[in-house]
């Protein structure tokens, strides 16, 4: 019973309700206020330019490319030094034109192999931070979908707009 002696309770304001639930997986909880991945969470109205983006290239593969490179580099000089190169054939050119393209080939694998991960930036508080990342394409899109969703409701102090909610008119007969 309400103090005006209402049995029905009072409409609840829009900033008095409870965050929205945007997207939620382990370790990855998005809200109308709150972006949470693993142990760091930042307020979402405090996130401002958002932009997204790849991150460096696998390590491995890069140590590999730069290896190979380097002893391939290192073979010709010694051959070129050696007077070896005068003696080859030329099926042996060809064969170290397509040992030289090694290095490429092996860059082309290892992107393909560990691809550089998609990452999700933003400013928080005038900093760059990095808020999010992820190789798996699909979960980074459904993330920056539900961040950007989260910051378009903080935007507008969580009012939907009325004409969704608003039943069509119809005259009174």
């Amino acid at each position: 019973m309400q103090i005006d002696g209402s049995a029905t309770r009072p409409p609840r304001s829009p900033r008095a309700t409870t965050p929205e639930l945007l997207y939620a997986r382990p370790g990855i909880v998005v809200t109308t206020e709150r972006f949470t991945v693993g142990h760091r969470s930042w307020p979402v109205p405090e996130l401002t330019q958002l932009w997204t983006g790849r991150g460096a290239h696998d390590r491995l593969a890069v140590r590999a490319v730069a290896v190979t490179a380097g002893t391939i580099g290192a073979v010709g000089v010694l051959l070129g030094f050696t007077g070896g190169l005068e003696r080859l054939t030329a099926g042996a050119y060809l064969a170290l034109g397509a040992v030289g393209l090694l290095p490429v080939l092996l860059v082309l694998v290892g992107d393909r192999w560990r691809p550089p991960a998609y990452e999700l930036w933003g400013r928080h508080r005038g900093v760059e931070v990095l808020l999010f990342s992820s190789d798996d394409e699909r979960q980074f899109g459904q993330v920056t979908r539900a961040l950007r969703r989260a910051r378009e409701r903080a935007r507008h102090d969580g009012w939907d707009d009325p004409l969704t909610g608003a039943a069509p008119w119809r005259p009174h007969r």
